[in-house]
């Protein structure tokens, strides 16, 4: 095994460090740019990112927004959701998907998840529609496209709005199409650590519907209309898109499907290595995923010692998510109680998540699958499943 330094943690979950050190004179070039022209609000590097970022998806607009979590909330308000709809997400996700059905005053109804894609499951959507169903927004979690055919036509046949969280899935495919691209309104994040990361917080929304695209680029900016500085048509909302963030994103979208690439390399090789000794996450038929993160399940009773013994020998790990939304305090309102969704509750006890990054290299893929499976042969036996 390779020599790493006890309780280091050498190899990070996630290392920013190695992507920007590839890419330095890149960005320098970018921020210059922007400290060059002192226009730091809106101007040329914020629409061409939006130009280049509707291309790489496949459509027809991008609105740069403040986060992924004001992409979520915007989206939903041009949409015309609010107090007395419901919106039906998955039950196994990062808490903003459910924050932003709230923040416009709307009611998020949760979902179980498919326990082989941990996505929707989309025969369990069906029967969550009630007379005040309004919207679907399926998440694309830990970068693997949710089954979009199937919630699309459900969607159509009960006259509800799709709009996707793909805050963790950019450039992932659902049968060759860019996710993003399926729904009326797709929603991204590009939090430092996601595929496309900025360097602190920023998001944007993609939609082929001129009326949408519209009325977010509004609500983002104080209720203003395009053209206008002191005419606010309605309140509105301060989360832009800088023109630092949208320089360095456009700077690393032309890295981006190299760096998916790669990564679905290190996930090929994390499978091959633990196959038939650990679960690892598993590619539909019609998904080509990107690996934001790369979540094996241990058993629960385990998971804690198994963390313990790869962080005592320098490999750092991450649980996404420790509890899910209806177990959240946060959400305690919505009435839903332990049991209500076994999958998203099962995976939330035993998911583990390891190193994932495009510049990986083979042998510290091999040294954390090795240190991965000595650790669970040293669980006590109480400890096993």
């Amino acid at each position: 095994m390779m020599n790493v330094n006890s309780g280091s943690e050498a190899i990070p979950l996630v290392d920013l460090r190695a992507q920007h050190e590839a890419i330095r004179e890149e960005l320098h070039a970018a921020l210059e740019r922007v400290l060059g022209s002192s226009r730091f609000i809106g101007g040329e590097e914020v629409s061409a990112f939006e130009a280049e970022f509707a291309s790489y998806c496949g459509t027809s607009y991008c609105i740069g927004t403040a986060s992924g979590t004001a992409a979520l909330s915007l989206a939903l308000e041009a949409c015309g959701i609010g107090p007395g709809d419901e919106v039906i997400t998955s039950a196994h996700t990062f808490v903003a998907t459910a924050e932003a059905i709230e923040h416009v005053g709307a009611r998020p109804v949760l979902v179980d998840v498919d326990p082989a894609t941990r996505t929707i499951d989309p025969a369990k959507l069906r029967l969550a529609i009630s007379g005040r169903t309004k919207a679907v927004i399926p998440v694309h979690l830990y970068g693997h496209p949710a089954e979009l055919g199937e919630i699309q036509n459900i969607c159509e046949r009960y006259g509800l709005l799709l709009i996707e969280d793909a805050a963790q899935a950019h450039g992932a495919l659902y049968n060759g199409r860019r996710v993003g691209s399926v729904g009326r309104v797709g929603c991204f994040s590009f939090y430092p650590g996601k595929n496309l990361g900025a360097l602190g917080d920023a998001g944007a929304i993609v939609t082929d519907d001129a009326a949408i695209a519209a009325k977010v680029r509004m609500l983002a900016d104080h209720g203003r209309p395009a053209g206008s500085k002191y005419e606010h048509a309605c309140v509105g909302y301060n989360a832009r898109l800088d023109a630092l963030q949208a320089a360095v994103l456009r700077v690393k979208l032309r890295h981006l499907d190299s760096w998916n690439a790669r990564r679905r390399e290190v996930a090929s090789l994390y499978g091959k290595l633990l196959a038939g000794q650990v679960s690892t996450p598993l590619a539909a038929s019609w998904a080509e995923p990107v690996y934001h993160l790369y979540v094996v399940e241990v058993p629960p009773e385990a998971r804690e010692h198994v963390r313990s013994q790869l962080s005592r020998v320098g490999v750092a790990t991450g649980i996404h998510y420790p509890l899910p939304v209806h177990l959240q305090p946060a959400f305690a309102h919505l009435g839903y109680r332990a049991g209500a969704f076994p999958v998203a509750e099962r995976l939330c006890q035993g998911v583990l998540s390891l190193p994932m990054y495009p510049e990986l290299r083979v042998e510290q893929v091999h040294y954390i699958a090795q240190a991965l499976l000595k650790a669970l042969d040293s669980v006590p036996e109480h400890g096993r499943a």
